[in-house]
């Protein structure tokens, strides 16, 4: 429902493949949902094509956390729990505790989230991706 824009949504990157937004429940600043476009439930029943191109985008929005928020590491991660479609998450880390869902922020300002997003924008830009999605 977000990829189709029934939900909304704060997307720092889209492709023909895959988009990327913001989780609303982030466990870090920055924290991003690479998810593809075609409706597949659990991760390893994914195209091993699809899975590369999912692999190769969480890398590239990793690279773009690392500039835009200098975490300590770049973490990633697929649960897959929350919902009836595969993603990853992408999480600017300082220590573990930032991949733990328990840890996850269930009231993030608005604002927080809308600066997030305008920083991974930005280092999307600064990287010369021209997927960077659009405010």
């Amino acid at each position: 429902m977000i990829i189709n824009g029934e939900l909304p949504a704060r997307f720092v990157w889209k492709d023909e493949r895959c988009v990327g937004f913001l989780s609303i429940n982030p466990m870090a600043a920055g924290h991003t949902l690479v998810v593809p476009r075609e409706e597949v439930d659990h991760w390893i029943d994914l195209d091993p094509d699809l899975m590369g191109h999912l692999m190769e985008v969480s890398r590239k929005i990793g690279t773009a956390l690392d500039l835009g928020f200098k975490p300590k590491k770049v973490g990633l991660m697929i649960a897959g729990l929350e919902v009836p479609h595969a993603h990853i998450h992408v999480i600017p880390m300082e220590g573990m505790h930032d991949l733990d869902a328990d840890n996850a922020n269930l009231a993030p300002d608005p604002n927080d989230l809308d600066a997030a997003a305008d920083r991974v924008r930005a280092a999307l830009r600064a990287l010369e991706y021209p997927e960077v999605a659009g405010e």
